[in-house]
């Protein structure tokens, strides 16, 4: 496959009042994205709330977005945990046809040495032909994969073809970017820092606001990416307090509050976490408000 480039949308699960799915929601949102030039779909990541989803809501909700997506974009399906047998096995009973690559995210809570998260990712590569994207980010993992075991991983393994570096420091994602191997990505998984990573030779970014900003972000990586650094930035810069309330109340919580204010779905979550309050609401249709007087 051809490498990831540009910006990557990591997809919410929308639910109804009663806490079923809303696919009619889902929809929605996949065509807001599609039809608004982002690169390709991340499903089922941390975003979509995937630890409070059933086995056969994860399989309706693929159906739905393969259905919606009809081959327009890549898909990346998120299939990851901290128990690797577990990990196989799912890769194994799940039909891969349709995905580009896998994302799977580091083991949390075992919180293993830096040979651990190596031998897991060697034994999920070893059990499937399908392409990985290590998921690297420690504030949910409690654990860190360091730039000597992702460049380790990236030339020991053809089909690890990427990491998405989410650890929140740029220099992690410099240190990967100077050695890894030509046909590894690094993509940001942090929209703070976006632009600073692909300005440094990052391949682009799994991002979250996107999802409500889907053109404008396109935008700004594909100018970052031809190095029109200010272009890039003047975009950033209407919306960087946006990305600040999404994140005020948490992820997807604060994402989900931003689409209900867009009218795009509704805004609910499953617990352990809550709906974002009504001031984060407030906050950000204010902001919206302001952002559509200001945006390109």
């Amino acid at each position: 496959m051809k490498k990831l480039y540009g910006t990557g949308v990591a997809l919410v699960t929308p639910f109804k009042r009663d806490g079923k799915i809303d696919f009619k929601g889902l929809e929605k949102i996949v065509k807001h994205v599609v039809e608004n030039k982002v690169d390709y779909l991340v499903v089922l990541g941390t975003t979509a709330e995937t630890s409070t989803l059933k086995k056969e809501e994860k399989k309706n909700i693929i159906e739905c977005v393969k259905d919606i997506n009809h081959t327009k974009l890549p898909l990346i399906l998120g299939i990851g945990g901290n128990n690797t047998e577990d990990i196989i096995e799912k890769i194994k009973d799940i039909n891969l046809d349709d995905f580009s690559a896998i994302l799977s995210v580091s083991p949390y809570y075992n919180r293993p040495s830096q040979e651990g998260i190596y031998q897991h990712f060697k034994s999920i590569v070893n059990n499937t032909d399908a392409k990985i994207i290590i998921y690297n980010v420690p504030k949910r993992t409690g654990s860190n994969i360091l730039p000597d075991t992702v460049i380790r991983l990236a030339n020991d393994f053809d089909n690890i073809i990427g990491i998405k570096e989410a650890s929140g420091n740029v220099l992690q994602s410099y240190k990967i970017i100077e050695k890894k191997p030509s046909h590894f990505s690094l993509i940001s998984g942090d929209d703070f820092i976006t632009l600073p990573v692909i300005l440094g030779g990052g391949d682009g970014v799994i991002s979250v606001i996107a999802q409500g900003f889907p053109q404008e972000i396109s935008k700004m990586v594909s100018l970052a990416k031809e190095n029109k650094v200010q272009e890039a930035f003047s975009i950033f810069y209407k919306i960087i307090n946006m990305i600040e309330l999404i994140y005020e109340e948490g992820n997807p919580t604060g994402i989900k509050t931003l689409l209900s204010v867009l009218n795009i779905c509704n805004s609910y979550v499953r617990l352990p976490l809550i709906n974002g309050t009504s001031l984060l609401k407030k906050k950000i249709q204010n902001h919206l408000n302001f952002i559509n007087q200001k945006i390109i």
